[in-house]
This record gives C-alpha cells, structure tokens and sequence, in this order.
C-alpha cells in the first residue's frame, strides 16, 4: 500500500483489535432486529516514516463485515503542500478533494474533475462539457501551448475513469457523483499535480529565470532576451 503520511510505498502488515459491540456504545446505532455487531480497527506501520494507519469496520457475531474499512487516522490524503502559484479557487478545490478521499472517493473525483476543469478554463479551453474541454487541449496546435506527452496520457486517461464519458460534465454538473475506483480518484489527484506543475510553477519559474537573465543583460548593455 502507499504510506498516507509519507507516500512511500510498502508492503502492510496489519494487526487487528476488537473495539466495543453496537449495543453499548451511543454514537453507533442499528435497526430493531439487525444483527449485533461488534467493532474492529485494523493498523499498521509505515515502513519508512513508522507512522501508522488506522481504519474501522462492522463485523457481525460470526464475525462477516458488514461495511467497509474506513481510514480514521490519517484523516485526509497526505499531498503535499499546493504551491503557491497555483490560483487560491483551484488549491481550495484540491485541498477539498484530498480530505475527503479517504470517506468518500466519488465525492473525491467530482471535486477534482471541477478542478480540472476550472484550470482548462483559466488555459482558455472552454467547450460545452470537460470530455470536450480536455480534447480541445489534446489538440493544441500552438507548440507554445502544447503540454508535453506524460502529461496528455495522463489528462486523457482521466476520461476512462467511472465510465466518465457517458457523464457530460459541463458547468451545471461539474460535481455530478460518479462512480470510481478509490485507485481512480487518487489518481485524479495525481493527475492534478502535474497539472499544476505545467500551468502554474513551470511557467512562473521560467519568468522567474528570464527576469534575472534580462537584468544580467542590462547590467552589461545589452537588450532583453527573446521570448
């Protein structure tokens, strides 16, 4: 599994715990005449960091789950700090969508899908849903504006995630819920970072480098660089 702290990958060895039984606890409650459960919490140690992983679940009596594993602690998806070129809208958005991904991976990807879009539209690519938004990009021919091939494989796998292009995501239905894999939405977000990398700290750098250079430049006399 991949460490929700560090974002190593390593292999887990959980260790389980039984923690109360339905009937003696007041936060969880269950129809008359479900069966009885009991609570257990599964963890396990990073083998890089050694910080843990904590997640719940129902079992019955005879000891079937009866939901699935939810993570506890860490809550959230550990990312990263968002840089700072990236606008304050977009980084919330993205933010958002790392927080709920451990309870939520729809909730997850809708967000991200509004992100990714909300950068298409700040890039000038504008149709009448993203499915059509992203193939505007695919299709640049300015070679200026043109993102690199990594880049295009990844934006474009994004389609294929929970049968996304039977959902047309226009303005309106930016957020529609969708069914995805925990493993799809995780990638959006992955998805999201090498976008902010291609439209906001490349970019910034680059002025950033051309700025000191044309100094340099009229330090010595001569005229600005090109560009």
């Amino acid at each position: 599994m991949r460490c929700p702290h560090c974002r190593t990958d390593f292999h887990e060895n959980w260790a389980w715990g039984k923690m109360f039984r339905d009937h003696d606890s007041e936060v969880v409650s269950r129809p008359a005449g479900s069966p009885e459960l009991n609570w257990w919490y599964q963890s396990t140690q990073c083998s890089k960091c050694r910080d843990v992983t904590i997640e719940i679940a129902p079992f019955t009596q005879a000891g079937m789950r009866r939901g699935e594993w939810r993570r506890v602690y860490p809550i959230g998806a550990s990312r990263g700090p968002v840089p700072p070129e990236v606008p304050q809208g977009i980084a919330a958005d993205y933010v958002e969508a790392c927080n709920v991904l451990p309870n939520s991976a729809k909730a997850s990807a809708a967000l991200s899908r509004r992100c990714l879009q909300n950068i298409l539209h700040a890039a000038d690519y504008r149709g009448r849903d993203l499915n059509a938004e992203i193939d505007l990009l695919l299709n640049e021919t300015d070679a200026k504006k043109a993102i690199p091939l990594r880049l295009r494989e990844t934006i474009d796998a994004i389609r294929h995630f929970g049968n996304f292009s039977a959902h047309p995501i226009d303005d309106k239905t930016a957020l529609q819920i969708i069914e995805v894999e925990p493993h799809e939405a995780e990638w959006s977000l992955e998805i999201l970072e090498e976008c902010f990398e291609h439209f906001y700290v490349g970019p910034a750098v680059a002025r950033t480098r051309k700025a000191a250079l044309d100094a340099k430049l009229a330090a010595a006399g001569k005229p600005p660089s090109k560009g």
